[in-house]
């Protein structure tokens, strides 16, 4: 309970990111990186379903009404909301890994914390792009997108998460 507010400043950070940053960011049609699916993956570990989808479908819904868009964001978020307990079981066999914490690669280990970030990151954009796009027409920039976007917002959670962990070790 202890860590709930840390939990909404990072909501309301990575929002105001996303929103007044990279939303105007114009670096061409392929670039669009979407930096508030971190809120989602570093939740903690014990975090109960309801509540990881009350928040997936809280920042989804914030993103939709900013970006404009009729809910590609929520379902998107949603999505990776309700697979997070199910893609941790299958990146970590540990069974430690499902008590308290953060997921980091202090807790999970580089190679798995970045297996989990990259599944994540995957699983919202491709529904995301592939929604946005709304046509097969368009499948090969569409896979552009996914791709170059994908990268760009691996990079910002891995970044995200060595920042907020950072916080919270120092405070507690």
């Amino acid at each position: 309970m202890h860590h709930v507010p840390a939990y909404i400043l990072l909501f309301i950070a990575l929002s105001l990111v996303q929103i007044f940053l990279l939303n105007n960011l114009v670096a061409g049609s392929f670039l669009c990186p979407l930096i508030y699916v971190a809120f989602i993956i570093l939740m903690r570990l014990d975090t109960k379903p309801i509540v990881l989808l009350a928040c997936s479908l809280a920042m989804g819904m914030l993103m939709d009404t900013t970006m404009g868009v009729a809910g590609i964001n929520t379902i998107a978020t949603l999505l990776i909301g309700f697979l997070r307990p199910t893609l941790i079981r299958l990146v970590s066999p540990h069974e430690d890994l499902r008590e308290d914490g953060i997921p980091g690669p202090e807790r999970m280990g580089v190679s798995l914390f970045w297996s989990y970030i990259v599944a994540m990151v995957l699983l919202h954009h491709t529904l995301f792009f592939t929604l946005e796009a709304l046509s097969w027409g368009h499948l090969f920039r569409t896979l552009i997108r996914i791709a170059v976007s994908s990268c760009a917002t691996l990079l910002l959670v891995w970044l995200t998460e060595r920042l907020f962990t950072a916080k919270i070790s120092a405070r507690a």
